[in-house]
């Protein structure tokens, strides 16, 4: 790691010496993050941290600290004024730390080489319940992914058990849900001010634990009651229709107050913040990052970082509401774009970076080709409760002009030191195909298509349709396989007409609740007849908060109760995920069984009719689906012939970017 021409006075300090160094004997707020310390816009320690900072407060930042012993991590900043901020890190902490099988991982992209030990389970309990401990009267302050999709009842996939918000098991004094910065920095000025925490009760995007007597202004009509804790620990249909409101109350522009009772308190949770304005995210990105990791990881890698360094994100939040996703139930559903002059911006400060070599890694957001559209008639939106813009089908009041998004890829790629702008996050075909009543709109998306396969794909392009079955899809909230049959037929179309040669990538989800064996079997028979080479392939894994885990573990559609079948048991997903390995030999035995057991020899005839005479990799993925971007594995070792070379040359060695890693699930 270069760090030519930076101090260590320039990263938020980390130690009492750091903050020596810059003359304080006090802090304001002190951080404590599951994750290591990267200075970067894609790590919420540092967002949060520069947003605090830039808004007067004095911070630091404990990345990691070590639960075990004497807590002296816990102790050396010693006592902030104002509160102890506390997050688990970019992932929920178990997804991070355990398989789908509940195995323990060996790697950690979130820790220096990878090291697989350096955060507890749960860190936002632990680290919590250590704070509390010690410093009894300072208020601690939950945000990132596991608080925010844990703030009320939910299901934990890893202790196959329904628990209380997490306010409960961790004993903090508050929640900031999704997107943290106005919320911190705003809570931060009202201590600031002499108010308490406890005082503090009307601060949007923000839940507490209050009595029933002392819930502020009372139980008002316009409040959403929830099923109790209670009530959910023994009926699932009441947690499936919790879900339902949960989920649209985070997806409205004028979403109403959450309650729910558990024990003798009740958990409030107020309205979000409206989406940040451009003026608003430009400045969040905009603050004075270092863009590396702190000083105190030199010659260590950190995996992660590694896989973004040379990437750039240029808008948030995603209205696809793609049904195993946390995507939107953290960012929200409408985009909050940054303007082209603050893209551009963070593109020359990459170009300018160490190491690079002309080709960016993404240009992109957590869905690349959302950027710029919202609703034509705001009006409507207002009234809007649909979690997703574009499914069953795309809102009519939607404007898909993908003309912003082009002029943003021209301005990057016009500017000395790009030689390449690749879009490695998703991209959703829909909105490509789709034939608005706007035909400037039309233009502009076929202009994308061409531009995306011509121009900023590297050999690949990774889709994600999920399934085969429309009866799935529905489910997943997807569209349907027809229109996949659509977009590679285009994909072929522009390859012929531009003398490529490039491949598509599909990716596919097993045991996702609706799906049956026969259902993966009509996949397998699918993928076949297209010749697919099928690299990465995935088990449903349940997460907290998202409306596949609460299909998975009630039973029940949270928005129609009608009964919803999962595949639960190791039997049913290895019965299940065997139609993946179809050309197998050893596989062949078990899929004939099962199939005849269908009465489906169909297909079994259609799947060993003709079989390829190439050999097929696939590679199992056993991350949580919809949570986790796509990242290298450090220190793996894999043959020459296994390893294929990247098309990317930023990582031409070490080759960090693994064929068949997936990409963020859109």
């Amino acid at each position: 790691m270069d760090y030519q021409g930076y101090r260590l006075t320039d990263f938020l300090p980390t130690t009492k010496k750091e903050c020596e160094l810059r003359g304080w004997d006090e802090l304001d707020v002190i951080f404590f993050s599951g994750d290591a310390y990267v200075d970067h816009p894609s790590f919420a320690s540092a967002v949060i941290g520069r947003s605090l900072e830039a808004a007067g407060f004095r911070v630091a930042i404990v990345p990691q600290p070590d639960w075990h012993g004497d807590f002296r991590d816990f102790k050396k900043l010693g006592r902030p004024r104002l509160f102890f901020a506390v997050s688990a890190g970019a992932m929920d902490s178990m997804v991070n730390r355990y398989t789908a099988n509940k195995r323990l991982r060996s790697s950690d992209d979130y820790s220096p080489d990878g090291r697989h030990d350096m955060r507890p389970d749960y860190p936002s309990i632990v680290y919590t319940q250590i704070l509390k401990r010690l410093f009894p009267d300072v208020p601690v302050v939950l945000g990132g992914i596991e608080a925010s999709m844990r703030r009320l009842t939910h299901y934990d996939y890893w202790q196959d058990r329904v628990r209380p918000s997490i306010l409960c098991d961790s004993g903090a004094d508050m929640i900031v849900y999704g997107m943290g910065e106005k919320p911190t920095v705003k809570l931060a000025q009202e201590l600031q001010d002499g108010r308490s925490i406890k005082e503090i009760e009307e601060l949007p995007q923000t839940a507490f634990l209050r009595r029933k007597e002392d819930i502020p202004g009372g139980i008002k009509d316009v409040d959403i009651i929830l099923h109790s804790h209670e009530e959910c620990l023994h009926n699932k249909k009441a947690e499936a229709e919790n879900f339902r409101h949960i989920e649209e109350e985070a997806n409205k522009m004028h979403a109403q107050r959450l309650l729910q009772a558990v024990g003798k308190d009740y958990v409030v949770v107020n309205p979000p913040y409206p989406p940040m304005t451009t003026e608003e995210i430009d400045a969040s990105f905009d603050l004075p990052y270092t863009r590396l990791p702190h000083p105190k990881y030199r010659g260590k890698v950190i995996p992660a970082y590694e896989m973004i360094k040379f990437s750039v994100n240029i808008h948030r939040g995603c209205f696809g509401g793609c049904a195993f996703c946390t995507i939107s139930a953290h960012q929200g559903k409408f985009i909050s774009c940054r303007s082209k002059e603050s893209i551009l911006r963070e593109v020359k400060k990459v170009i300018a970076m160490p190491g690079f070599k002309g080709y960016l890694s993404d240009l992109g957001g957590p869905s690349a080709n959302m950027y710029g559209m919202h609703g034509r008639n705001l009006k409507a939106c207002e009234h809007c409760r649909r979690p997703s813009c574009i499914h069953p089908q795309i809102c009519p009041n939607l404007d898909t002009d993908h003309s912003k998004l082009l002029d943003i890829y021209h301005a990057v790629d016009a500017l000395p030191g790009i030689k390449k702008s690749f879009i490695g996050s998703g991209v959703r075909y829909d909105l490509l195909l789709h034939n608005s009543k706007d035909e400037k709109a039309n233009a502009a998306a076929r202009q994308y298509t061409r531009e995306l396969i011509t121009r900023h794909v590297s050999g690949r392009l990774k889709v994600a349709p999920e399934h085969t079955s429309d009866r799935v899809l529905t489910l997943m909230r997807k569209p349907s396989f027809n229109l996949f049959y659509d977009f590679k037929r285009v994909f072929e179309r522009i390859n012929r007409e531009e003398g490529l040669n490039q491949q598509i990538i599909p990716y596919f989800i097993s045991s996702h609740p609706g799906c049956h064996e026969e259902d993966m079997a009509e996949l397998a028979v699918i993928t076949k007849d297209l010749d697919f080479h099928l690299e990465q392939v995935q088990d449903f894994t349940p997460t907290p908060m998202t409306v596949s885990t609460e299909m998975w573990y009630t039973g029940y559609d949270p928005y129609t109760l009608e009964p919803i079948f999962s595949a639960k048991t190791q039997r049913e997903k290895l019965a299940q995920r065997q139609f993946f390995f179809w050309y197998k030999p050893e596989e062949r035995a078990g899929i004939e069984r099962e199939l005849t057991k269908l009465g489906r020899r169909d297909l079994l005839t259609r799947l060993y009719s003709g079989h390829p005479q190439h050999a097929r990799h696939v590679n199992f993925d056993n991350r949580a689906i919809g949570s986790t971007p796509q990242q290298p594995k450090a220190g793996r070792k894999v043959s020459k012939e296994k390893n294929k070379k990247s098309f990317n040359p930023n990582f031409a060695h070490g080759n960090h970017r693994k064929p068949g890693k997936r990409q963020n699930r859109q």
